[in-house]
């Protein structure tokens, strides 16, 4: 008896205080019943070893009070997991992404140790990837045991699923590529009649993650600094940052706004023309303040700095060619950088004025 009781101890206190006497109570007869049935096919009493014998075929406490329990037995269950996992691959591309602009950033400078910086990136990427997984698996955990069932996992549509590549590696090798099949691949062309609003979830992801670093929330080790021959140039930000602060944070909240519209009525092809020439407008205005500024970053290291900046005399295909013969100190990386700069926000400007043309035409077409 004193063997039995120290198992259904070990039962009851893995079981709800309302159901435990219960539960034990019928464990007991189960017990005793099983006992009694194998001294009479031996005719003898049961040794302890024979006992335990019993109790292990009957199970584990733990096994046996998960039988009695209420609810879910796994932190994500099947019917959540496709969905945990689909987040999880693509936050780890996303993540991957991120880290390997970081990284290229820092091998610009030419850093001595060229492997250590690699190896810092890999360690910040599985950290962060590890944050991220079980962030997920919390949310998913929450989830399943409070029985919170969204609208998207039972109310979906075959025609919301374009979005879904972002999961898929061989769409994000062939972006990375530059292959004509990337777009075909990220988001084949819809069928008459299709849901377009998948195209716009993943800009909606892109911009609320830029949002959430712009107001500090979000933090990219190593994003604001660049080694350089072994030491550390940190990267600050000029002034224009500060004094455009607020315009960034609404024309990206307004970018939000403009794609979440999308996903909910992607079929209100005229007001969504309508606010992006207002958007491309606004991001055409700060383009030009932001170049017209004239100094965007500074490099410094220990008491050397230098300054990320340009004018449109940079503009000239000669600079482009002569990008890699610069110099791999302070000044030189500065340089490069500069010119890198100048031509970005020349190609956004370029390419925020085709968009301004593009859905001056959706309105004006029938």
């Amino acid at each position: 008896m004193d063997m039995i009781d120290r198992y259904l101890n070990a039962v009851a206190a893995q079981l709800p205080q309302d159901e435990r006497a219960d539960i034990v109570a019928e464990l007991r007869d189960l017990i005793l019943s099983r006992f009694e049935a194998k001294e009479e096919e031996l005719g003898r009493a049961l040794t302890e070893d024979e006992q335990e014998a019993i109790l292990r075929e009957i199970g584990h406490p733990l096994v046996v009070s998960a039988r009695y329990r209420k609810g879910p037995d796994s932190l994500v269950g099947p019917e959540l997991f496709p969905y945990w996992l689909f987040g999880v691959k693509a936050g780890l591309m996303v993540l991957g992404a991120v880290y390997a602009i970081t990284l290229s950033i820092r091998l610009i400078g030419g850093p001595d140790d060229a492997g250590q910086a690699i190896a810092q990136a890999f360690h910040g990427f599985f950290g962060a990837g590890l944050t991220l997984i079980g962030a997920a698996t919390l949310a998913a955990a929450i989830f399943e045991h409070q029985g919170i069932r969204p609208s998207f996992l039972t109310k979906w549509r075959v025609k919301d699923l374009g979005a879904f590549g972002l999961s898929d590696p061989s769409a994000w090798r062939a972006s990375m590529a530059g292959a004509e099949t990337a777009k075909a691949t990220w988001m084949p062309a819809p069928r008459p009649g299709a849901w377009p609003g998948g195209e716009y979830l993943f800009s909606f992801l892109a911009v609320g993650m830029f949002v959430l670093w712009w107001i500090g929330v979000l933090h990219f080790p190593g994003l604001m600094s660049i080694q350089l021959r072994g030491q550390e140039a940190v990267v600050s930000g000029a002034p224009i940052w500060s004094i455009l602060f607020g315009p960034i944070l609404l024309y990206a909240v307004g970018q939000m706004a403009v794609d979440l519209a999308s996903l909910v009525r992607p079929y209100a092809v005229r007001a969504r023309a309508a606010a992006r020439i207002v958007l491309a407008a606004g991001g055409l205005w700060l383009t030009w303040a932001i170049f017209e500024a004239g100094h965007w970053f500074t490099l410094t290291r220990g008491e050397e700095t230098a300054r990320i900046a340009g004018d449109v005399s940079m503009l000239h295909f000669d600079t482009l060619r002569n990008l890699g013969d610069r110099a791999r100190d302070l000044t030189g990386i500065a340089d490069t950088l500069s010119v890198v700069m100048v031509w970005a926000l020349a190609i956004s400007a370029i390419s925020l004025v085709f968009k301004i043309f593009a859905n001056l035409w959706r309105l004006a077409r029938p």
